[in-house]
C-alpha cells in the first residue's frame, strides 16, 4: 500500500506545478511563488534557482527563498564547478549530505549552516536552463520519491524560463535589428535609393541588414550582408560587423580592403560566426561603383539599352571563414544615367523545392531600371508575392537618375 503520506505530497507537489493562475505571471513570479512551495512541500530551509547564462558556460542565482542574499550578490557557479555545477554538467540529481568548501564553491551554503543540499537540472525541449536545488540546516536524506517530485517541479521551472528566454530574445532581437537599420535613406542629388527588410517566418529577426551611408569625397557606401544564424546571437553580431564595416569604410576607400579589415576583426573577436557581405561604394562625380564580395550574392545592374544582369565581380570567402584573411579583390563598375542596381540576401531567391537557378533568373529578368520604389515593389511582387518567405530578406535598390526620366 503506499504512503498516504508520499502520496499526499506528491498531490500538493503536482497541485502547484499545474496551477493554472502561473501561467498569467512573469518568469520572477512564477520563480518566487514556486520557491516558497518548494521549502513548504519538502520541510526545506532554502530552495534557490540557477539560470544557466547565455553562453551556457555559468549559472547564475536568479531565484532564491531561505537565501536571498545569493541573488542579492549575483552568485555564478561555473558548469562543472561544486554541487550546482555538477548537477548542470551531469543533467542528473546530485544529492550531498557534507557541505563545506570541498564539495561547494559559494561560501554562501555553508556559511548559511546547510547541511544537506539536493539538486536537480532544469530541462526544457532537451536544453539545459538550470539548476534547481534545496538545502537543510540538520542532517538528512532526501528519499527517492523526493527526488522525483523536485524534478517535477523543476520541468515547470524550466518550461517558464524556456519560454521566457525565448520571448525576451525575439523581442530583444527585434528592438537591436531595427534600431540598426537605417530609418531613412541618403537624399542626394542625382541619386534615389529604396530598401526593403521582411523577417523570416522560420527564424524570426535573424542577422541580414543593409545600411547606406555618406563618405568624405562625395561618395557613398552601401553595405549588404547576413550573418549566419538567427535570433538574438545574430543580431547582436550583425550590429557589430555593422559598426566596425562604418568605421573601416572612413578609414579605407577601397571596399576589398574594408572586408579584408572586417575579416580579421570578425576572425579575432567572432570567432565560429560567419557573414556574408557586399560592399560597394559609388564615386557620385564619376558615377563609378567600387564593388567587394565577401561570400555574397553579386547585385543585379540594370541600364537602359541592355539586359539586366549580375556584377560580374570578383566572389571571395564570407567573412570570418579564414583567420584574417588578406588579398580580396574589387570590381569596378560604371553607372550611367538611368542605370539601377539591386542588393539582396539570399532570403530573396533561396526557397525550399526551388532551383536557385531559376529563381535567379526570374530576379534578373524583372530588375529594370525604373523607379528604386516601383523596382522594389515589382521585385517583392515577383520573388515573394503571397507566400512568406522563411528566411530573412534584405533589399536595397539604388539608381543613378536620369536628365529626361523615361520611367
Amino acid at each position: 500500500m503506499d504512503d498516504p503520506g508520499a502520496l499526499g505530497k506528491r498531490l500538493r507537489v503536482l497541485e502547484a506545478v499545474t496551477d493554472s493562475t502561473l501561467r498569467e505571471l512573469d518568469l520572477d513570479k512564477v520563480l518566487e511563488v514556486l520557491l516558497v512551495q518548494v521549502r513548504e512541500l519538502f520541510a526545506a530551509d532554502t530552495a534557490t534557482v540557477l539560470l544557466i547564462d547565455a553562453d551556457g558556460a555559468q549559472l547564475v542565482a536568479r531565484a532564491a527563498s531561505g537565501l536571498e542574499e545569493e541573488v542579492f550578490q549575483g552568485v555564478r557557479v561555473p558548469v562543472g564547478a561544486g554541487f550546482a555545477g555538477q548537477v548542470a554538467q551531469r543533467r542528473e540529481p546530485v544529492q550531498l549530505t557534507h557541505v563545506d568548501e570541498s564539495t561547494v564553491v559559494n561560501p554562501l551554503l555553508w556559511q548559511r549552516g546547510l547541511r544537506t543540499l539536493l539538486g536537480v537540472p532544469m530541462i526544457a525541449q532537451g536544453e539545459l536552463t538550470g539548476v534547481l536545488h534545496v538545502g537543510s540546516t540538520t542532517p538528512r536524506r532526501f528519499t527517492e520519491e523526493e527526488v522525483e517530485l523536485l524534478r517535477l517541479v523543476a520541468d515547470r521551472l524550466a518550461m517558464a524560463a524556456h519560454v521566457h528566454r525565448s520571448r525576451s530574445e525575439r523581442a530583444a532581437a527585434a528592438m537591436l535589428q531595427d534600431s540598426l537599420l537605417p530609418g531613412h535613406l541618403p537624399v542626394t542629388d542625382g541619386w534615389e535609393m529604396a530598401a526593403r527588410y521582411v523577417p523570416g517566418t522560420d527564424s524570426g529577426v535573424g542577422g541580414d541588414w543593409y545600411d547606406v551611408f555618406t563618405l568624405p569625397g562625395h561618395r557613398i557606401g552601401l553595405v549588404i550582408g547576413d550573418v549566419v544564424g538567427n535570433g538574438l546571437a545574430a543580431a547582436i553580431v550583425m550590429g557589430r560587423l555593422r559598426s566596425a564595416l562604418r568605421a573601416y569604410a572612413l578609414e579605407f576607400a577601397d571596399p576589398a580592403e574594408v572586408l579584408g579589415k572586417l575579416d580579421r576583426k570578425a576572425s579575432h573577436f567572432e570567432a565560429h560566426t560567419m557573414a556574408t557581405v557586399a560592399y560597394a561604394v559609388i564615386d557620385l562625380a564619376t558615377s563609378r561603383m567600387e564593388l567587394a564580395l565577401a561570400g555574397h550574392l553579386p547585385p543585379v545592374l540594370a541600364v537602359h539599352g541592355r539586359e539586366p544582369a549580375f556584377v560580374d565581380a570578383a566572389l571571395g570567402p564570407p567573412i570570418g571563414y579564414h583567420l584574417g584573411l588578406t588579398g580580396r579583390r574589387g570590381t569596378r563598375v560604371d553607372l550611367p544615367p538611368g542605370s539601377l542596381v539591386a542588393l539582396f540576401t539570399d532570403g530573396l531567391v533561396e526557397r525550399r523545392g526551388q532551383d536557385l537557378d531559376d529563381r535567379l533568373e526570374s530576379l534578373r529578368r524583372v530588375v529594370t531600371p525604373s523607379t528604386p520604389e516601383a523596382a522594389c515593389t515589382r521585385i517583392m511582387t515577383t520573388l515573394v508575392g503571397d507566400r512568406p518567405a522563411n528566411d530573412d530578406i534584405a533589399l536595397l535598390v539604388i539608381r543613378h537618375t536620369p536628365t529626361a526620366d523615361p520611367s
